[in-house]
């Protein structure tokens, strides 16, 4: 059983549109039919063949059914909602694009199976088989990934405790039982061995005692299932353990295997997107995000030295959400985590950059950058953008706010112009380029004084506090200044093209900034 609210924010996720919904969001939904020979009804029908909205609409209600999901493209969409909404019939658009071969695996799985996948969507029954186990070992089942997140955990109370609560609500084993469980050899039992271990109570911890066996898939560990009892399970309780954490382990893979076709799919999709292509709409539209304003928001993250794990980390905190509502989508490239993100609000943009650090350990440092508001079509140049914004957060201290375009254009434009400046686009002659040459040659500081002239507007009083000299000197400057080279002064568009050369190449001269001694 799923609800239609749930089905409704996964298929999202799959290219289909909620045309209309006269019934409540909140409708159970426990079975799936299709028009066939033979067929009963069911709640959510699939209109596999129909030829028009209104077909679709008057098979599902000869179903019964609440909601009808029915292909089309943007054009249906104001007569689905008409016929659904008098036919009393949740209508939803799928994508012509999306085979109902693929569609079809997702809703059943949804609702006849009605639990989710690591990323979010998709069935698995961990909590259901958390029930089941508790039932055969006789005591309150908790499930954790190798990380001590809790999956999933039984209803049954049996011999709990307050260390099993903490855990529960934390989502998590708190800190301290983590280091009562190293030092009692637990981590270590769990990485080498399948053998159920059992953990004596612990009066200051608020632990009661346990058995935990490893969740393994060959080598590797998957996670653990810990049973609250007073003693050593034995007998049938110990092989029911032992046989269910097999069981765990099939599960974790199917979720796993899921998760990485589905963050494929999307990752495909959204780096079309940033490369550009010329159905950027439906490709929008595939992925589930509103029409409307999107941002690239561009992530880089490591600990210390190493790059690729954290990144890897980041990639799946993003494309697994928070609290199973992601409003963003995901991709990887290079060393680079993208993510598109609907809405035109900078807040938001660094309130999911925020979230996603949260939900990364303390230890891994994380930057982003955020770009300029666009639609689908422009997205290429969304994400050059948020490239330049990462690295302008890469060259400030790590707990600044991530930068967006709206508000650091300048800060890129002269980013550009020092990058043409440093692959040696810039006039190797005239007057900046000469004054620099003197300043070099002779010890002057000509360039600076041109410059702190030209911040102040001409006013050579300003220039002369900027410096730190006489504004009479800034004057005597100006006189030798123009024995070197043609400065024209006077003139508007020279004064422009002095103030971009000396703003581009700023860093060329790295003291120039200093003020100068007083002549």
């Amino acid at each position: 059983m799923v609800r239609l609210d749930r089905l409704v924010n996964v298929l999202g996720g799959y290219g289909v549109r909620l045309a209309c919904c006269p019934v409540s969001r909140s409708l159970e939904l426990r079975s799936v039919a299709v028009r066939e020979p033979g067929a009963v009804g069911g709640d959510v029908f699939l209109a596999v063949g129909a030829e028009s909205v209104h077909q679709a609409v008057a098979w599902a209600v000869a179903a019964r059914a609440g909601v009808v999901l029915v292909h089309g493209g943007a054009e249906v969409d104001r007569e689905a909602a008409a016929v659904g909404t008098a036919e009393g019939v949740a209508v939803m658009v799928v994508d012509p694009s999306v085979p109902w071969s693929q569609l079809a695996g997702v809703v059943y799985g949804l609702v006849l199976e009605g639990r989710e996948t690591a990323s979010g969507r998709g069935p698995t029954d961990l909590f259901a088989l958390a029930d089941s186990l508790a039932d055969a070992v006789g005591g309150a089942v908790t499930i954790e990934d190798r990380s001590w997140r809790v999956l999933a955990y039984s209803r049954s109370q049996q011999r709990a405790d307050a260390a099993r609560s903490a855990t529960i609500l934390g989502r998590q084993a708190p800190q301290r039982l983590r280091e009562l469980f190293d030092a009692r050899g637990v981590t270590a039992h769990l990485a080498a061995s399948d053998e159920p271990l059992f953990v004596e109570r612990d009066a200051e911890h608020g632990l009661t005692g346990r058995t935990v066996v490893a969740v393994r898939a060959g080598r590797e560990v998957l996670g653990s299932v810990w049973v609250t009892c007073g003693g050593p399970l034995e007998g049938a309780r110990r092989a029911a353990l032992v046989d269910g954490a097999r069981t765990v382990a099939l599960h974790l893979l199917r979720s796993r295997a899921s998760a990485d076709l589905e963050r494929q799919v999307e990752s495909d999709l959204v780096i079309r997107l940033l490369e550009g292509t010329a159905d950027a709409a439906t490709v929008v539209s595939r992925l589930g995000l509103p029409p409307g304003p999107l941002r690239v928001i561009a992530v880089r993250a490591h600990v210390g030295a190493e790059r690729h794990a954290p990144l890897l980390l980041a990639f799946e905190r993003a494309t697994t959400g928070f609290g199973w509502s992601r409003p963003g989508r995901s991709a990887l490239a290079g060393n680079t985590l993208y993510t598109v993100l609907p809405g035109e609000d900078v807040a938001a943009a660094r309130g999911w950059v925020d979230a996603l650090r949260a939900a990364l350990p303390a230890e891994v440092a994380l930057w982003a950058g955020i770009g300029g508001m666009a639609g689908a079509a422009d997205l290429p140049a969304g994400r050059q953008e948020a490239d330049e914004c990462l690295a302008l957060h890469e060259a400030r201290a790590q707990d600044a706010p991530p930068p967006s375009y709206d508000e650091s254009w300048d800060d890129i434009l002269l980013q550009r112009l020092r990058a043409a400046a440093r692959a040696g686009r810039t006039p190797a002659r005239g007057p900046v380029a000469e004054l620099r040459r003197h300043d070099r040659e002779h010890g002057t500081h000509y360039a600076a004084t041109l410059r702190a002239w030209l911040d102040a507007q001409g006013d050579p009083a300003e220039a002369g506090e900027r410096l730190g000299v006489h504004q009479n000197t800034v004057r005597y400057r100006l006189r030798k200044m123009a024995e070197v080279t043609s400065l024209d002064l006077g003139d508007a568009r020279k004064r422009l093209a002095m103030i971009i050369d000396l703003a581009a190449t700023e860093d060329v001269v790295e003291d120039e900034q200093k003020p100068p001694p007083r002549l």
